[in-house]
């Protein structure tokens, strides 16, 4: 098993920044593949950003790119997504992921999930 904790949303302006972070309980967090989803009201979750064991290796939804950046430090267990330049279709909430594979870009390859960190973006 994997816990994983969100933190760092809230409410900014649009334009405005915001650095997530999420935090995982396991000895073995460098043996998992990790992805922030994010899912708005009356849709369907997404893929946001996914990043592979090592964090050689990233992948970014074609709206978030050149905007968000994935991040992970394997000896703090902790990945991060720093988000600029934010709209308000980016107003969500985000979910931090874990996978077994090296890397993957869909839900159904994830294995453990977090409670969800609500974003709001604001115009």
């Amino acid at each position: 098993q994997v816990q994983l904790v969100e933190s760092g949303g809230g409410l900014v302006q649009a334009g405005g920044s915001l650095r997530l972070s999420c935090v995982a309980a396991t000895r073995t967090f460098g043996s998992y593949g990790m992805g922030w989803f994010r899912q708005a009201p009356g849709k369907e979750r997404e893929l946001v950003a996914a990043i592979s064991l090592s964090g050689g290796r990233t992948y970014y939804a074609d709206s978030v790119k050149g905007r968000f950046t994935i991040s992970r430090d394997n000896a703090k267990k902790t990945v991060f997504l720093q988000m600029n330049s934010l709209k308000p279709e980016d107003t969500a909430l985000y979910y931090c992921a874990a996978t077994v594979k090296a890397v993957a870009n869909i839900p159904n390859e994830y294995h453990y999930w977090g409670q969800g960190t609500q974003v709001t973006v604001s115009s």
